[in-house]
């Protein structure tokens, strides 16, 4: 079955905060909210206003390898980004939705360029020292959003290779972290490992009733 290209993105978005006085405006997005293991990363972009990167898009939308050559032209063709994550042990103690608010302001903080405004992918955003905006759907809209989802996805996945070193009874290598069967039954068998959120594991109680 072939994959159905995604539509180019436009810079609709980002025009219409340039027009508000807006000059310098990032990107905003992160990864691993859903996984059982292993840190939420996060990516702040700028683009170059205008910018067309030829198959852009939604990190989810795109294969492996056209993410691994889309985060190359990005890191080259960006005026600036950073790549930030908050740990599991944050996760656990602030819950994933704050966790990933911090990662995603650690990253903006971390850019060297210091932005105007942040364009966030979702529905919420708290915490920022800039003003921010979300972006229902984003990474699916925003050049800058776009960008940033890739960085943060294609840096999340190679961190799981990593994890699958330290841990390779886990298979991080193949789900990612996420709660596939085949995880949650290594989880069950073995027990967790320090990368496991303790707070994602709520199914072990299940089981121990």
């Amino acid at each position: 079955m072939k994959r159905t290209p995604p539509k180019p993105l436009t810079w609709e978005i980002e025009n219409s905060y340039f027009e508000q006085g807006y000059t310098l405006i990032c990107g905003c997005d992160e990864a691993g909210r859903g996984p059982l293991a292993g840190p939420v990363v996060a990516a702040a972009c700028v683009l170059p206003a205008g910018l067309m990167i030829e198959g852009l898009n939604d990190s989810k939308k795109l294969s492996e390898k056209k993410r691994d050559a889309l985060f190359e032209l990005i890191k080259r063709d960006a005026v600036a980004y950073a790549i930030a994550e908050a740990s599991p042990e944050e996760i656990d103690e602030i819950n994933i939705l704050n966790a990933s608010m911090l990662a995603m302001k650690r990253a903006i903080e971390a850019l060297q360029v210091k932005p105007e405004m942040a364009l966030i992918d979702g529905n919420t955003v708290r915490g920022f020292d800039i003003p921010a905006y979300p972006i229902i759907g984003g990474d699916a809209k925003s050049p800058s959003i776009a960008a940033a989802s890739i960085l943060a996805k294609v840096t999340r996945d190679r961190y799981c290779l990593e994890m699958d070193r330290l841990y390779p009874e886990y298979g991080f290598a193949g789900h990612k972290g996420y709660p596939t069967k085949l995880h949650m039954d290594l989880v069950r068998e073995l027990g967790p490992c320090p990368l496991h959120r303790k707070s994602f594991l709520k199914f072990l109680e299940g089981d121990a009733k």
